[in-house]
């Protein structure tokens, strides 16, 4: 009882202000949670116990048949998640909120996002299905699709079920063992596949506040919550369970080696990056340029070292935008570079209301329950606009710097 009594209780030594906000962030955070099972696939059954049958219709009701209800409940969680997230992030420019109480909010929010349902993606359901073809078909995913097995139950409820497999060797030796793990029973290979996931997630936080520890310490708050906290990047990366985020953790942990000069390893992460789904070879240049500076003995500024990270895969996303649509999650790659110098104005002003409006471009399929035209082009105007939105802000914030300098010029004249 006495180890017990005297084992650091961090929740303890918070400020009221900070376990006030903890307790009224849990509100958004559950509700997302608790919407997510309005979002469940009408052929999905999760449970064979009829109680918990009887459960999951009374939120598909909500979800399927009365959008204009889960319409505004979307909207309502995601601006006040966004409220939050702000409202965290003025706190951390200002050095008024602790790494203790950061990672609590982080930690919180991916246990109970962790066994949300994918509400507003299908593709955790692929990715299951093309280890599926190794593990129960003896096939090769690169050469047969889910639809050439028409008697697995999985397709009910798939979707793009015509493609094969598009991404790279590492995530099937990544996701291949989970499947065989899994025992092709589909609830728990689900939770594996979504653990995973989740921990690429923690993993990206990790990392970024590793790689800021060692270029910049007082920014490393800052770039774990704007990451971390992103209500986009939650959605996207715990909540749907998307790929990006295991591409990001490798590409991350690859910089952190980097910023070590452990060029091996370094170059292993970066490649094992590349093989989950490619756009970190963009990234490429970058490694063998700065390793040849550091050869010279010519000193890294690592400020430009990360934006020019953040350029080459701004133009990953257009290139993946434009062979097919932007799609929210495209934003994981960018973001988590945007990270590592987040304390730019130019950077966390664009970020912030990108992500918003990226969040918000589930909102017409959740009103009409379909992607189908006008809505893409709808979606195409709700980008450009949070692009427009962001140069204002920011020329405004500008704007407003340069009169402040000259005010505090002219006064230091007088």
């Amino acid at each position: 009882m006495d180890r017990i009594r005297h084992v650091p209780n961090h929740f303890l030594r918070l400020s009221f202000k900070e376990k006030l906000l903890f307790f009224f962030y849990l509100i958004p955070l559950f509700s997302l949670f608790f919407y997510s099972f309005t979002q469940i696939d009408l052929s999905l059954a999760l449970s064979r116990n009829e109680g918990l049958q009887e459960i999951v219709k009374s939120f598909q009701q909500i979800g399927y048949f009365n959008r204009p209800l889960s319409t505004t409940l979307f909207i309502a969680i995601a601006l006040t998640l966004f409220i939050f997230y702000i409202t965290f992030l003025r706190m951390a420019c200002k050095k008024k909120i602790s790494k203790t109480f950061a990672w609590l909010l982080i930690g919180t929010a991916t246990i109970v996002l962790t066994f949300s349902y994918n509400a507003f993606s299908y593709d955790i359901f692929n990715y299951i299905f093309d280890a599926k073809i190794i593990t129960e078909y003896g096939q090769n995913p690169y050469m047969q699709k889910a639809l050439d097995y028409p008697q697995d139950p999985m397709l009910s409820f798939m979707r793009w079920t015509h493609r094969v497999y598009p991404y790279g060797p590492v995530w099937l030796a990544l996701t291949v063992p989970l499947s065989f793990i899994g025992l092709q029973i589909f609830l728990i290979t689900f939770l594996l596949f979504k653990l995973f996931i989740v921990a690429s997630f923690v993993g990206c936080v990790y990392f970024i506040g590793k790689i800021l520890q060692k270029v910049a310490p007082e920014r490393e708050v800052l770039g774990i919550l704007f990451f971390g906290l992103n209500p986009l990047i939650l959605v996207e990366s715990v909540v749907s369970a998307h790929i990006d985020i295991v591409m990001m953790c490798a590409a991350l942990w690859a910089i952190y080696f980097f910023v070590k000069e452990k060029y091996i390893p370094s170059y292993g992460m970066l490649f094992a990056s590349i093989g989950i789904k490619f756009v970190t070879a963009a990234l490429l240049p970058v490694f063998l340029v700065v390793q040849r500076m550091k050869s010279q003995h010519i000193k890294i500024r690592w400020n430009y070292v990360f934006g020019a990270c953040l350029m080459l895969l701004i133009g990953g996303v257009i290139a993946q935008s434009l062979r097919s649509n932007f799609q929210p999650w495209y934003l994981i790659d960018t973001l988590a570079f945007a990270a590592l110098i987040s304390h730019r104005y130019y950077i966390i002003i664009p970020s912030v209301t990108i992500s918003f409006f990226a969040l918000l471009n589930y909102v017409p399929f959740l009103q009409s329950g379909n992607w189908n035209p006008p809505i893409p082009q709808q979606l195409s105007d709700m980008n450009f606009l949070s692009y427009s939105l962001s140069f204002l802000i920011v020329g405004i914030y500008f704007f407003f710097m340069q009169v402040q300098f000259a005010r505090r010029v002219k006064n230091n004249k007088k």
